[in-house]
Order: structure tokens, then sequence, then C-alpha cells
């Protein structure tokens, strides 16, 4: 890979839960760090884990961030609240609106180094927006993956279970979780219950 030294650009990092993105997205940021670059972390009110001001990964390693507004015109929040940092990561970034999109474009325009992480994909195997959209529009996108818990191959999909059974899919797009609601599955175990 070839890196981008004398603009901004945008790098995502997807794939299902449990597939390592919060971890490479700290792995990015130790090396941005180490290499004496100004970083700011960004996550969605939504999203509290880890603790109300910190990226954490289900390994246990973390960062402090500031929190942000997920819906709407708050996520400018993010542009806004930069002071000269060169490198701007945000996760969990499919819980923001797609505003989201139009704020990384902006900070890659202006010379930022945008690292997002995020599910690309919905417990129902649908796209999660506003992942596909900044994958489409970033210059490098990692897709990750996780192992299925049945089966052990591949995994790519979000299993949500409910009280341990697949949940419906008419149920809630959006609930914040970890093992307890969701596992790591590939595309043969996972199911839904459309009963």
């Amino acid at each position: 890979m070839h890196a981008i030294t004398q603009s901004g650009w945008i790098e995502v990092i997807s794939g299902s839960m449990f597939s390592g993105k919060t971890e490479e997205l700290l792995r990015r940021l130790r090396r941005a760090e180490i290499a004496g670059q100004e970083i700011s972390v960004f996550k969605p009110q939504l999203d509290d884990r880890y603790g109300e001001t910190t990226v954490g990964s289900h390994a246990g390693r973390s960062w402090e961030a500031s929190v942000v507004p997920s819906e709407g015109e708050g996520v400018w929040q993010i542009a806004e609240e930069l002071n000269g940092e060169d490198v701007v990561a945000i996760d969990e970034a499919n819980f923001f609106s797609a505003e989201l999109v139009d704020v990384c474009e902006a900070l890659a325009a202006d010379g930022k180094r945008v690292v997002v992480s995020g599910t690309d994909q919905t417990f129902r195997a649908e796209p999660f927006d506003p992942l596909p959209q900044l994958m489409a529009l970033a210059e490098y996108v990692d897709k990750l993956q996780a192992i299925c818990t049945v089966c052990g191959e591949p995994a790519t999909r979000n299993q949500r279970l409910i009280d341990g059974e697949p949940a419906h899919v008419d149920d809630p797009t959006i609930l914040v979780g970890a093992e307890e609601s969701y596992e790591a599955r590939c595309r043969n175990c996972h199911t839904l219950r459309r009963d």
C-alpha cells in the first residue's frame, strides 16, 4: 500500500463484530503517536460500552475519546473540536447519521488523515449506513473477519441473540451490546427468526 503524504485521505476499517476493527484502529493510532502526529479520537454518544469517554476493544485496549452526537448536524462537532490534529479517528461509525460522510469528506479535503471503524452490516446482513458510503469514498478500505462461533469458519455477519435465541427480522436495527447480545457468524450459520 502506498501511503498518501501530501493530502488528506479516508481509511475505513470494517467487518463483523469481534473482527478486531477497534483493535486495528487503536494499532494505527499508536503508530501515528510514535510518528509524532497529533491525534483526535471521537465516538458516538450512543456507545458507552467501555466508558463514556473511552474507545475500547474487546481485547481490553483503550484510548480517550470525545463523545459527539450521533444524529444530524451534531456530527459536525467532530470538525469543530479539532485544533490542528493530523489524524482524526472515529469509532463505531455505524452509529452515526449519514451526515458523517460529509464530515469525513470535509476533513480529508482539509488535509486530515481520517480513520473510521465500524460494522458494515446490520444483524439482518444488510448494509449498515453510513459505512457503505464511506467505503465507496475512502482511499483505503480493510474488511476484517471474525471467527464463526458455531463452525469456526471466517465470519462476516453479526448474529443478534435475544435470550440466547436469534433475533426476529423485525427487531430494531440498533441495540448496543457485546457478547451478551451478539456473536460473529459465517454466512451459513447466520439466522433470523421470521415467525
